[in-house]
């Protein structure tokens, strides 16, 4: 493993773009423009992954960054970091109320943000997946992008049509999760590890965004034009929890999207909604890539998942870079 990163010409390229969308910080933004975030995870069991996921939004750069998980979660989650807004709303079974009625006061925070990760510490209880079913169907109503992880997938395995069609969706399933979902929709992958197959399932899933986490990342909303690959080289420890940063990366650049596509600054590029959102999953993989790939350098075979959110801001500044505008 090379101690200086290398990268091909079409990466560069890449990034470049990915650049485009990141936005400078300037004095006529407020507080909440430059990111508001949440993640919904989180239960008995699962309290570390919410937590890497909205730390690694927050490290990238989102100005607020949340947590929607169980009370129990709660407590435990907000001794971990000042820095996270958590919220104590969602419930698992045994609990005597309905789905749509616990999932109203999460629905209530749609309004607030611009982006949201499903998935991370859910679990499969049945009550806390209905909530989340929930959820989606409102953030599709009000086009909030989804970035669904984790349980968040096993829920879409078992109901496709949560995100069949929608466009604002990216989905980041490991080699496990992307076999359970290439059976449910019916798509056949044997023999396949790469491009094809990721495409053919975002194209059964009516043209979500799919990152195919492996070696390389593959990425394709099932059209020619956006499927790309993420190869920069990541670390060989493969410790629980790295994909969490990668979801709190893609959702801090989904709401950096949204500012580009609503021209709150003097933007570059003319980029449409599809092209950014293959942008801002090809940024979180490239990001993420690199965070495993230095604290690998640094951690060897001891390396954590903690380990690569304090990784975060260097991969960014080492592959994107902070603009001119940002410094003082």
């Amino acid at each position: 493993m090379p101690n200086q990163l290398e990268m091909s010409s079409a990466t560069k390229e890449l990034l470049k773009k990915v650049r485009m969308i990141v936005p400078p910080m300037l004095e006529k933004f407020h507080k909440g423009m430059l990111g508001r975030v949440a993640v919904i995870g989180g239960s008995e069991n699962y309290t570390g992954a919410p937590y890497f996921s909205a730390m690694a939004s927050a490290r990238l750069g989102a100005d607020l960054s949340h947590v929607i998980c169980t009370p129990p979660a709660a407590n435990v989650i907000k001794t971990y970091s000042p820095n996270l807004m958590v919220h104590p709303l969602m419930r698992e079974n045994p609990y005597h109320s309905t789905p749509s009625t616990l999932a109203t006061p999460v629905i209530a925070m749609l309004a607030h943000l611009h982006s949201l990760v499903i998935g991370p510490g859910l679990g499969r209880d049945d009550l806390m997946q209905d909530i989340v079913a929930e959820v989606i169907s409102a953030a599709r109503e009000r086009k909030i992008p989804l970035v669904l992880d984790a349980d968040a997938l096993w829920l879409v395995q078992r109901r496709p049509e949560l995100v069949k069609g929608y466009k604002e969706c990216v989905l980041t399933p490991n080699v496990v999760e992307f076999g359970r979902l290439a059976q449910a929709v019916g798509v056949d992958t044997e023999g396949d590890t790469g491009k094809e197959g990721c495409k053919a399932l975002a194209n059964a899933l009516g043209g979500v965004m799919v990152v195919r986490k492996g070696g390389v990342d593959w990425i394709s909303d099932g059209t020619d034009e956006h499927t790309i690959t993420s190869e920069g080289e990541g670390g060989r420890k493969r410790s629980g929890g790295q994909g969490d940063t990668l979801t709190g990366s893609i959702g801090t650049l989904l709401a950096w999207r949204n500012m580009y596509l609503d021209k709150s600054w003097d933007t570059e590029g003319n980029m449409g909604r599809e092209e950014t959102l293959m942008l801002a999953a090809f940024g979180g993989s490239a990001i993420t890539r690199e965070c495993s790939r230095l604290a690998f350098m640094e951690r060897g075979r001891s390396l954590q998942a903690s380990d690569l959110t304090d990784k975060v801001p260097v991969a960014f500044e080492t592959l994107i870079g902070e603009k001119e505008e940002s410094k003082l």
